[in-house]
Protein backbone atom coordinates (compact mmCIF):
# COMPACT_ATOMS: atom_id res chain seq x y z
CA UNK A 1 0.00 0.00 0.00
CA UNK A 2 1.75 3.53 -0.78
CA UNK A 3 2.09 5.84 1.41
CA UNK A 4 -0.75 8.72 1.84
CA UNK A 5 0.33 12.13 0.43
CA UNK A 6 1.62 14.61 2.51
CA UNK A 7 -0.94 16.78 5.06
CA UNK A 8 -1.01 20.55 3.70
CA UNK A 9 0.60 23.19 5.14
CA UNK A 10 -1.20 24.58 7.82
CA UNK A 11 -4.00 27.54 7.30
CA UNK A 12 -3.32 30.67 8.50
CA UNK A 13 -1.31 34.19 7.46
CA UNK A 14 2.35 33.48 6.55
CA UNK A 15 4.06 35.98 9.01
CA UNK A 16 7.33 34.55 7.20
CA UNK A 17 8.29 33.01 4.08
CA UNK A 18 10.60 32.17 1.76
CA UNK A 19 9.71 31.47 -2.04
CA UNK A 20 11.64 29.66 -4.54
CA UNK A 21 14.87 30.16 -2.08
CA UNK A 22 18.41 28.47 -3.23
CA UNK A 23 21.59 28.54 -1.37
CA UNK A 24 25.43 27.61 -1.53
CA UNK A 25 27.99 27.85 0.09
CA UNK A 26 31.08 28.91 -1.11
CA UNK A 27 32.94 26.24 -3.43
CA UNK A 28 30.35 24.17 -1.81
CA UNK A 29 27.30 22.06 -3.05
CA UNK A 30 23.53 23.62 -2.77
CA UNK A 31 22.01 23.12 0.81
CA UNK A 32 18.40 24.32 -0.56
CA UNK A 33 17.05 24.38 -3.94
CA UNK A 34 13.98 26.40 -4.98
CA UNK A 35 12.84 26.03 -1.42
CA UNK A 36 9.02 27.47 -0.77
CA UNK A 37 8.58 27.69 3.82
CA UNK A 38 6.39 29.68 5.94
CA UNK A 39 6.08 30.49 9.19
CA UNK A 40 2.72 30.92 10.30
CA UNK A 41 1.57 33.58 12.69
CA UNK A 42 0.74 31.70 16.26
CA UNK A 43 1.30 28.30 15.27
CA UNK A 44 4.21 26.53 17.11
CA UNK A 45 6.62 24.71 14.77
CA UNK A 46 8.83 22.08 15.16
CA UNK A 47 11.83 21.93 12.32
CA UNK A 48 13.36 18.39 12.16
CA UNK A 49 15.95 16.99 9.85
CA UNK A 50 19.06 14.84 9.96
CA UNK A 51 22.50 16.62 10.05
CA UNK A 52 23.48 18.23 7.26
CA UNK A 53 19.91 18.82 5.87
CA UNK A 54 20.40 22.25 6.11
CA UNK A 55 18.35 23.15 9.26
CA UNK A 56 21.00 25.75 10.04
CA UNK A 57 21.29 27.38 6.64
CA UNK A 58 17.30 27.41 6.96
CA UNK A 59 17.43 29.78 10.08
CA UNK A 60 20.05 31.87 8.98
CA UNK A 61 17.96 32.81 6.04
CA UNK A 62 14.96 33.05 7.82
CA UNK A 63 17.01 35.97 10.10
CA UNK A 64 19.11 37.47 7.94
CA UNK A 65 21.94 36.14 9.00
CA UNK A 66 22.39 34.52 5.30
CA UNK A 67 20.88 36.16 1.90
CA UNK A 68 19.36 33.60 -0.62
CA UNK A 69 21.33 32.90 -3.81
CA UNK A 70 17.93 33.30 -5.85
CA UNK A 71 14.23 33.61 -4.48
CA UNK A 72 13.45 36.10 -1.83
CA UNK A 73 12.02 36.25 2.16
CA UNK A 74 9.23 38.13 2.96
CA UNK A 75 7.54 39.33 5.79
CA UNK A 76 3.83 40.14 5.98
CA UNK A 77 3.87 39.61 1.93
CA UNK A 78 6.46 42.36 1.91
CA UNK A 79 10.09 41.76 0.24
CA UNK A 80 12.93 42.00 2.62
CA UNK A 81 16.07 43.84 1.25
CA UNK A 82 19.41 43.33 2.48
CA UNK A 83 20.27 46.95 3.12
CA UNK A 84 20.60 48.38 6.80
CA UNK A 85 17.25 49.17 7.12
CA UNK A 86 15.94 46.26 6.03
CA UNK A 87 18.07 43.77 7.96
CA UNK A 88 17.39 46.10 11.09
CA UNK A 89 13.20 45.22 10.46
CA UNK A 90 13.66 42.30 9.90
CA UNK A 91 15.72 41.57 13.20
CA UNK A 92 13.10 43.32 14.66
CA UNK A 93 10.56 40.71 13.73
CA UNK A 94 12.61 37.70 13.67
CA UNK A 95 15.28 36.44 16.13
CA UNK A 96 17.54 33.52 16.53
CA UNK A 97 18.85 31.64 19.38
CA UNK A 98 21.80 29.45 18.30
CA UNK A 99 22.46 26.30 20.11
CA UNK A 100 25.39 26.77 21.88
CA UNK A 101 25.05 29.99 24.33
CA UNK A 102 28.48 30.47 24.21
CA UNK A 103 28.86 31.55 20.95
CA UNK A 104 25.99 34.18 21.65
CA UNK A 105 27.22 35.60 25.40
CA UNK A 106 29.90 38.43 25.29
CA UNK A 107 29.03 41.04 27.61
CA UNK A 108 30.35 40.89 31.31
CA UNK A 109 26.56 40.56 32.84
CA UNK A 110 23.69 39.20 32.50
CA UNK A 111 21.96 42.42 32.04
CA UNK A 112 24.43 43.82 30.10
CA UNK A 113 24.33 41.02 27.63
CA UNK A 114 20.27 40.81 27.21
CA UNK A 115 20.60 45.06 26.58
CA UNK A 116 23.10 44.86 23.95
CA UNK A 117 20.15 44.20 21.34
CA UNK A 118 17.69 47.43 22.76
CA UNK A 119 20.61 49.70 22.51
CA UNK A 120 21.86 48.75 18.94
CA UNK A 121 18.37 49.82 17.77
CA UNK A 122 19.45 53.63 19.36
CA UNK A 123 16.34 53.01 21.43
CA UNK A 124 15.94 55.76 24.66
CA UNK A 125 17.54 54.45 28.08
CA UNK A 126 14.16 54.12 30.05
CA UNK A 127 13.10 52.13 27.21
CA UNK A 128 16.20 49.92 26.90
CA UNK A 129 16.09 49.25 30.66
CA UNK A 130 12.12 48.20 30.51
CA UNK A 131 12.68 45.76 27.63
CA UNK A 132 15.59 44.39 29.82
CA UNK A 133 13.43 43.59 33.04
CA UNK A 134 11.05 42.52 30.67
CA UNK A 135 12.96 39.67 29.06
CA UNK A 136 14.61 38.55 32.00
CA UNK A 137 10.89 38.57 33.94
CA UNK A 138 9.96 36.58 31.25
CA UNK A 139 13.25 33.68 31.54
CA UNK A 140 12.61 34.00 35.32
CA UNK A 141 16.22 34.98 35.51
CA UNK A 142 15.70 38.02 37.27
CA UNK A 143 18.18 37.57 40.59
CA UNK A 144 21.00 37.06 38.05
CA UNK A 145 20.92 40.63 36.19
CA UNK A 146 24.16 41.56 37.78
CA UNK A 147 25.94 37.96 37.75
CA UNK A 148 28.58 37.79 35.77
CA UNK A 149 27.88 35.71 32.61
CA UNK A 150 31.33 33.17 32.69
CA UNK A 151 29.58 32.22 36.51
CA UNK A 152 26.34 30.98 34.52
CA UNK A 153 25.28 27.66 35.01
CA UNK A 154 24.84 26.16 31.25
CA UNK A 155 21.09 26.04 31.65
CA UNK A 156 21.29 29.91 32.79
CA UNK A 157 23.36 30.88 29.73
CA UNK A 158 20.77 29.39 27.66
CA UNK A 159 17.92 31.48 29.45
CA UNK A 160 20.24 34.46 29.40
CA UNK A 161 20.66 34.17 25.60
CA UNK A 162 17.23 33.71 25.23
CA UNK A 163 16.36 36.82 26.91
CA UNK A 164 18.80 38.97 24.88
CA UNK A 165 16.38 37.58 21.86
CA UNK A 166 13.06 38.36 23.84
CA UNK A 167 14.59 41.61 24.79
CA UNK A 168 14.38 42.55 20.76
CA UNK A 169 10.84 42.17 20.86
CA UNK A 170 10.61 39.93 17.68
CA UNK A 171 6.87 38.14 16.61
CA UNK A 172 9.10 35.49 15.36
CA UNK A 173 11.52 33.18 18.03
CA UNK A 174 13.66 31.06 16.37
CA UNK A 175 15.59 28.39 18.31
CA UNK A 176 18.03 26.16 17.36
CA UNK A 177 18.08 22.83 19.62
CA UNK A 178 17.15 24.87 22.60
CA UNK A 179 16.54 21.65 25.29
CA UNK A 180 20.37 19.92 23.98
CA UNK A 181 22.62 19.53 27.03
CA UNK A 182 19.45 20.80 29.11
CA UNK A 183 18.48 18.27 32.46
CA UNK A 184 14.92 17.12 32.87
CA UNK A 185 14.14 19.82 35.01
CA UNK A 186 15.63 22.21 32.86
CA UNK A 187 13.90 20.92 29.78
CA UNK A 188 10.62 21.66 31.85
CA UNK A 189 11.74 24.85 32.88
CA UNK A 190 12.25 26.25 29.00
CA UNK A 191 9.14 25.05 27.78
CA UNK A 192 6.86 26.72 30.32
CA UNK A 193 8.94 29.51 29.32
CA UNK A 194 8.26 29.10 25.96
CA UNK A 195 4.72 28.63 26.83
CA UNK A 196 4.55 31.91 28.35
CA UNK A 197 6.18 33.60 25.20
CA UNK A 198 3.58 32.07 23.09
CA UNK A 199 0.55 33.20 25.22
CA UNK A 200 1.80 36.44 25.07
CA UNK A 201 1.63 36.33 21.23
CA UNK A 202 5.35 35.13 20.01
CA UNK A 203 5.77 32.71 17.40
CA UNK A 204 8.16 29.89 18.33
CA UNK A 205 10.37 27.80 15.68
CA UNK A 206 12.27 24.68 17.44
CA UNK A 207 14.52 22.47 15.67
CA UNK A 208 15.08 19.66 17.23
CA UNK A 209 16.21 16.00 16.82
CA UNK A 210 13.57 14.89 19.27
CA UNK A 211 10.28 13.50 17.69
CA UNK A 212 8.94 13.12 21.03
CA UNK A 213 9.63 16.74 22.26
CA UNK A 214 8.08 17.81 18.67
CA UNK A 215 4.99 16.44 19.16
CA UNK A 216 4.40 16.85 22.69
CA UNK A 217 5.43 20.45 22.03
CA UNK A 218 4.46 22.15 18.48
CA UNK A 219 1.69 22.46 16.07
CA UNK A 220 3.11 22.05 13.50
CA UNK A 221 6.24 19.98 12.19
CA UNK A 222 8.12 21.08 9.40
CA UNK A 223 10.26 18.04 7.93
CA UNK A 224 13.42 18.55 6.31
CA UNK A 225 14.17 15.33 3.27
CA UNK A 226 16.30 15.01 0.42
CA UNK A 227 12.96 15.37 -1.61
CA UNK A 228 11.97 19.04 0.36
CA UNK A 229 10.21 20.27 2.98
CA UNK A 230 7.03 18.57 4.31
CA UNK A 231 5.40 20.87 6.78
CA UNK A 232 1.67 20.03 8.38
CA UNK A 233 0.04 19.36 11.60
CA UNK A 234 2.54 17.85 13.80
CA UNK A 235 0.67 14.49 14.69
CA UNK A 236 0.02 13.91 11.01
CA UNK A 237 3.01 14.59 9.64
CA UNK A 238 5.10 12.76 12.36
CA UNK A 239 3.16 9.76 11.68
CA UNK A 240 4.03 9.80 8.07
CA UNK A 241 7.15 6.88 8.24
CA UNK A 242 8.18 7.65 4.64
CA UNK A 243 8.97 10.94 5.80
CA UNK A 244 10.46 10.21 9.17
CA UNK A 245 12.77 7.71 6.95
CA UNK A 246 13.88 10.40 4.65
CA UNK A 247 14.63 12.95 7.29
CA UNK A 248 16.53 10.05 9.08
CA UNK A 249 13.95 10.14 12.03
CA UNK A 250 12.27 7.77 14.28
CA UNK A 251 8.71 7.32 15.17
CA UNK A 252 8.08 9.14 17.99
CA UNK A 253 6.47 7.18 21.45
CA UNK A 254 3.31 9.11 21.26
CA UNK A 255 2.52 7.91 17.72
CA UNK A 256 3.06 4.48 18.49
CA UNK A 257 0.80 4.34 21.47
CA UNK A 258 -1.89 5.91 19.08
CA UNK A 259 -1.57 3.37 16.42
CA UNK A 260 -1.61 0.27 19.00
CA UNK A 261 -4.72 1.54 20.79
CA UNK A 262 -6.10 2.15 17.30
CA UNK A 263 -5.43 -1.20 16.18
CA UNK A 264 -6.90 -2.85 19.32
CA UNK A 265 -10.35 -0.69 19.27
CA UNK A 266 -9.50 1.38 22.39
CA UNK A 267 -9.20 5.23 20.61
CA UNK A 268 -11.19 6.54 18.43
CA UNK A 269 -10.00 6.90 14.90
CA UNK A 270 -10.61 10.35 15.48
CA UNK A 271 -8.59 10.40 18.51
CA UNK A 272 -5.01 11.61 17.95
CA UNK A 273 -3.93 10.05 21.43
CA UNK A 274 -1.84 10.47 24.24
CA UNK A 275 1.35 12.55 23.26
CA UNK A 276 3.35 11.64 26.47
CA UNK A 277 3.51 9.08 29.01
CA UNK A 278 2.22 11.52 31.43
CA UNK A 279 -1.12 11.85 29.34
CA UNK A 280 -1.00 7.76 28.66
CA UNK A 281 -1.33 7.54 32.66
CA UNK A 282 -4.06 10.20 33.54
CA UNK A 283 -6.06 8.39 30.54
CA UNK A 284 -5.42 4.75 31.75
CA UNK A 285 -6.73 5.72 35.56
CA UNK A 286 -9.59 7.93 34.23
CA UNK A 287 -13.08 5.49 34.75
CA UNK A 288 -14.25 4.04 31.51
CA UNK A 289 -16.87 6.09 29.34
Amino acid sequence: MSEPSAPPAPPGDSLVALRAASYAYEDGPTVLDGLDFDIVEGRALALLGRNGSGKTTLMRLLSGGLRPDSGELTVDGSRVTYDRKGLTGLRTTVQLVVQDPDDQLFAASVEQDVSFGPLNLGLPDTEVRARVAEALDALDIDALADRPTHLLSYGQRKRTAIAGAVAMRPRVLILDEPTAGLDPDGQERLLATLQRLRDAGTTVVMATHDVDLALRWADDAALLTPSGVRTGPVAQSLARRDLLSQAGLHLPWGIAVRDLLHAHGLLAEADDGPRTPEELAIRAAAPPV
